[in-house]
């Protein structure tokens, strides 16, 4: 039996969940953490780190890519994250940064979908590992750019989705937030693929990924990644998202006093 308190999923919903306090060092919560979901668009955390990690010792990053990196980051731009999963060599990337970071449940897109960088299989607990690197281990001008950046989401991606669901609807006014979504109508190419799928990992339900870090000097990574059935609704993924991080043990962490339903 697992000794954290478990928090109630959404029938219908496949959740993996991860909360880590970096006061403590210790996990406050960890459900179904090692299960892999399709990243969407969380791998771009993957995708800068690569891009900076052979830039030091200044890390100079040049004006072009630091709006294209800025948009990536900050309205989870689509485009950005293909101009770089082609620049930096498309699945070698994730195998490199599975080594620098240590990741243990992250890997490559399907063979059969090698250009997909949102199909990168990650999981909870991962996610909380590349916060970790970032926050305690990354080079501090690594860590400034990265994190000043996740600090000032923009309310809708480039795409038009409305990103302000889990974290940044729960937590005021200290958080910073990686969202990822796949699946949706309307949502980008790197969606589901609605033919049958060819792995072990989902490419057919909806994705709704929050993740990010709550409370002053980034206290508590958050994150949580959930699968929802084909064809749901984006509002009612939005708000399920929000109720399971709304109902987590977060240290830290200043809570907006009415979370939408």
């Amino acid at each position: 039996m697992s000794r954290f308190q478990m928090t109630a999923v959404p029938p219908g919903v496949t959740a993996g969940i991860a909360v880590f306090d970096r006061e403590t060092g210790q996990f406050v919560q960890q459900q179904n953490a090692d299960h892999q979901f399709r990243s969407a668009s969380v791998v771009k955390l993957l995708i800068v780190l690569d891009f900076l990690a052979e830039r030091g010792p200044r890390y100079d990053v040049p004006p072009a890519d630091r709006a294209r990196l800025e948009l990536m980051l900050r309205s989870s731009d689509d485009d950005a994250a293909s101009y770089y999963w082609d620049e930096l060599g498309g699945g070698d990337l994730v195998d490199r940064m599975v080594l620098r970071l240590g990741l243990t449940h992250t890997v490559r897109p399907p063979a059969t979908h090698p250009g997909f960088w949102g199909y990168v299989a990650i999981s909870a607990a991962d996610a909380v590992r590349i916060y970790r690197y970032i926050l305690d281990r990354a080079p501090l001008p690594v860590r400034e750019f990265v994190m000043d950046l996740l600090h000032r989401p923009t309310r809708y991606g480039t795409d038009g989705f409305d990103q302000f669901f889990g974290i940044a609807s729960v937590f005021d006014p200290d958080f910073s937030v990686k969202q990822g979504w796949s699946g949706f109508l309307g949502s980008s190419g790197y969606g589901s693929d609605r033919a049958k799928p060819d792995s072990a990992l989902d490419l057919v339900s909806d994705a709704l990924h929050t993740t990010g870090t709550v409370g002053v000097d980034d206290r508590t990574i958050v994150s949580v990644f959930t699968l929802h059935p084909s064809g749901t609704p984006y509002e009612q993924a939005y708000a399920a998202v929000t109720q399971l991080t709304a109902a987590l043990t977060v240290p830290g962490g200043v809570r907006i006093q009415a979370v939408g339903q």
